[in-house]
């Protein structure tokens, strides 16, 4: 059966060739596909509907560079939970006006949602974009009571890299003694460089995140260390030797997604490691599908499967 062929019906027409190029220029010239990327996030931007979420933009000062936020703010009084939030796109493209996602976070969990604008691969690599990830997080605490959020009440998410990301983050944050989180939200996390999986040699499809670009992604993230052997966990979290002491988790995936097998694996040491991890996967469904087709019954199912329980976790 061809990968189409096993697709929800919903979901299929969002699989469009304009995808298929994107991909392909993520792997092969970053500079055009994060101007491709730009437009369609500048269009999608404006084709949200009114909302009272107020959204603010700022920079932080970094280890060694200033860090773009933007910050979404529901109108329910604090104290709130809080959500650091990662965009995806394979650490080579996007940034950090996440507006579709994060509105409909802050609107849904009732939460203040800070996302970040983390350098990108390749002009930095896993080492700078952890470190730019750790200051926020440090930010976004220190200044809890000004942004109106429990800091009892923090948690740290986001999809595809930003899911990967946010993984490296929670063991990051853990060995060097960073704030308590309240939960960890790994929607389609990209967690392994390795590519040995079965489901990562199967989807190869060019219209969803496939084989090919995902290894050449890798490469621009991990720099030199590509092929090591002694890749660091907080780069990809599924090489760690020890999970325990992690904030409570949730992973969603696709069944149709290159990341299922090692989402699933991953899932499996962090129970095995005693901590509390809700899996789940959706039949039929591809990386990125609730997004690239919001209006169908599975991507609306999946989205309030992480909502949720984020909204349970923090608030």
């Amino acid at each position: 059966m061809s990968f189409i062929d096993q697709v929800d019906p919903e979901i299929v027409g969002a699989l469009t060739a304009q995808q298929a190029e994107r991909y392909r220029t993520i792997g092969d010239n970053p500079p055009l596909a994060r101007a491709m990327t730009d437009a369609v996030n500048r269009e999608s931007r404006a084709n949200l509907p009114p909302t009272d979420v107020e959204i603010s933009e700022l920079t932080i000062p970094g280890p060694d560079c200033d860090i773009p936020l933007a910050i979404y703010q529901p109108p329910s009084p604090g104290p709130r939970g809080g959500l650091l939030w990662f965009h995806g796109g394979g650490y080579i493209v996007g940034d950090e006006r996440d507006d579709a996602r994060c509105i409909e976070i802050a609107e849904f969990v009732g939460c203040t949602v800070v996302s970040v604008g983390y350098r990108l691969a390749p002009e930095a690599t896993f080492r700078e974009i952890i470190s730019d990830s750790f200051a926020a997080l440090n930010w976004m605490v220190d200044r809890a009571s000004e942004l109106g959020i429990d800091r009892r009440r923090v948690a740290i998410g986001g999809r595809s890299a930003g899911g990967g990301l946010s993984a490296g983050l929670a063991l990051y944050n853990r060995d060097n003694k960073g704030p308590e989180l309240a939960f960890q939200l790994l929607i389609y996390p990209m967690l392994d460089d390795r590519h040995e999986t079965p489901s990562s040699r199967e989807i190869t499809h060019p219209t969803v995140w496939n084989r090919d670009v995902s290894i050449k992604a890798w490469k621009m993230y991990l720099g030199d260390d590509f092929g090591s052997d002694d890749v660091s966990p907080y780069a990809a979290p599924t090489r760690a030797e020890d999970l325990s002491g992690l904030p409570p988790a949730l992973i969603t995936v696709g069944m149709l997604d290159l990341f299922r097998d090692e989402n699933i694996d991953y899932a499996q040491s962090l129970m095995a490691a005693g901590v509390a991890t809700d899996l789940q996967v959706y039949a039929r469904v591809y990386h990125g599908a609730e997004s690239k087709a919001p209006d169908a019954n599975v991507s609306k199912r999946m989205r309030l499967g992480y909502l949720e329980p984020l909204k349970r976790a923090i608030c």
